[in-house]
């Protein structure tokens, strides 16, 4: 693999490039599903392929094929050099990258037992276990069951002197129970909302999440949302957010407007643009003092987590926001030299075939230093709300609305009715300075988020979010249709 990176490389540099890199992609993926007691999908896909990306006079070109051969290497680094010295002649800033990268080394996730090394028939089994018993509850409609397992092996090398080989192992899995009455229909997911809960380690992961065990609370709790009252209408209320939709939160109002490309306008598909401009940069007040947010590429299962980025930096970790005050960007090498600063490694590619953007590593809440059943003794009046149902914000990221699977009320510090249909809407900054209480590191959890798209053409990103349950204070809760 050295030796075809090598060649991509020395062809794009004789033939003038200021700049090159190449990576060589192989990815392995295992998905098992089960519905209503059968097999509904069984795939193994394996991908493999390389991109070449130059730079020639400020402007970036791109290529890729799936055929590795001496032939296509020079075929596809020579189209790179042509699209990049096309680029050239249309007006614009020129690109610059900072300190050279010249990272060197092997990274492996570490796990405990490779997933790849359990059988189709004991993967398989474990989905119908945990099917069985949801199917003992009387009342459930659809039963399903997953399971993902993702193997991406990467070669990366640059003409500053990189070269790094890694090894991402993913593992995912999770149940969705839904109960239908003649008007209504209710889901319950775990232990994520879309019935998956995903991480970088092995069959372990999956071992930890206990599907089976968990099966027939999650179904029960479908049903029992068919008969449960309705969340208040359009009422302001202290609202407790379980960890799974602090992590959701996390995600749309805090990790997409740090984006820097976002920023600055270069990127915009899918999920707009950014409040956050660079003034306010060490100056605005994001959230109250006990809001800590950091973005890293290091935390034990996260799916933002690797050795090194697509452009070849190492994995670090970067304070988002430091006691409420916004702090730091996700940034690549092309935009933070624009704000005199170096990038802190959120390039990534979702295959061979695309170029790297930036996206979100791991994008985290830390941990505060309350008790969950304190927090809610502590609550007189409010609403709990778990598991994402549904979500929507402006291109901004400001104005959001998010629905959840259930909730509870709360009432002179007790946890009492079942809530079905709950909604809460606010303004990102308002509504993190509202927060008052975050639990502590015993109720944090790292979560996963398999499914973020980004760019045109589309690339779906893996981001990692640790979160804990927190408390919100005067939020809009039981808004229908409307942010």
């Amino acid at each position: 693999m050295n030796h075809f990176i090598s060649r991509a490389l020395d062809l794009a540099k004789m033939r003038g490039a200021d700049y090159a890199d190449a990576r060589i992609v192989q990815t392995t993926e295992q998905s098992f599903a089960v519905k209503n007691g059968a097999v509904d999908a069984l795939s193994f896909d394996e991908s493999m392929g390389f991109g070449v990306r130059v730079l020639v006079n400020g402007a970036w070109g791109f290529a890729a094929s799936r055929e590795i051969t001496v032939e296509e290497i020079d075929r596809v680094t020579a189209l790179a050099l042509q699209i990049a010295a096309a680029s050239a002649t249309v007006y614009g800033d020129a690109v610059t990258l900072g300190a050279a990268v010249r990272s060197r080394g092997s990274y492996l996730t570490p796990f405990q037992i490779d997933p790849f090394s359990i059988s189709a028939e004991e993967k398989l089994n474990l989905l119908l276990n945990a099917d069985q018993e949801m199917s003992r509850v009387k009342g459930v409609s659809i039963r399903q069951s997953n399971l993902v397992f993702i193997r991406e092996k990467k070669f990366f090398a640059n003409s500053e002197g990189a070269q790094t080989e890694q090894t991402i192992y993913e593992s995912g899995g999770g149940i969705v129970a839904t109960a239908i009455s003649d008007d209504e229909v209710q889901r319950r997911s775990y232990p994520n909302s879309g019935g998956r809960g995903q991480g970088c380690a092995g069959w372990e992961y999956i071992l930890a999440m206990d599907l089976v065990g968990n099966a027939e609370r999650v179904a029960s709790e479908s049903v029992a949302l068919l008969s449960a009252a309705e969340c208040p209408h359009d009422v302001r209320s202290t609202l407790i957010l379980g960890g799974s939709q602090v992590a959701i939160q996390v995600h749309e109002s805090c990790g997409h407007p740090t984006e820097l490309d976002r920023v600055f306008g270069t990127e915009a598909a899918s999920a707009g643009t950014s409040f956050l401009t660079p003034e306010k940069l060490h100056t605005f007040r994001y959230g109250s003092g006990i809001v800590n947010l950091t973005a890293d590429a290091i935390r034990p299962t996260g799916l933002g987590t690797f050795g090194w980025d697509d452009e070849g930096v190492p994995a670090t970790s970067t304070p988002i926001v430091r006691d409420g005050i916004f702090s730091g960007y996700l940034m690549s090498r092309e935009s933070a030299p624009l704000l005199g600063l170096e990038s802190n490694g959120c390039m990534r590619a979702s295959s061979w075939n695309r170029i790297p953007l930036i996206r979100m590593t791991n994008v985290s809440l830390e941990a505060g230093d309350w008790e969950f059943d304190d927090v809610i003794a502590d609550t007189d009046d409010g609403i709990y709300m778990d598991t994402n149902h549904s979500w929507s914000i402006d291109d901004k990221r400001l104005n959001f609305q998010f629905g959840t699977e259930l909730g509870y009320e709360i009432k002179k510090g007790k946890r009492t009715r079942l809530l079905k249909n709950c909604t809460y809407t606010g303004i990102t900054p308002e509504f993190w300075n509202s927060c008052d209480a975050i639990c502590n590191e015993k109720h944090w959890a790292m979560f996963g988020t398999p499914d973020c798209g980004k760019g045109q053409p589309r690339q779906m990103a893996h981001t990692g979010h640790g979160a804990a349950p927190a408390r919100f204070r005067n939020v809009r809760v039981g808004v229908r249709g409307e942010a």
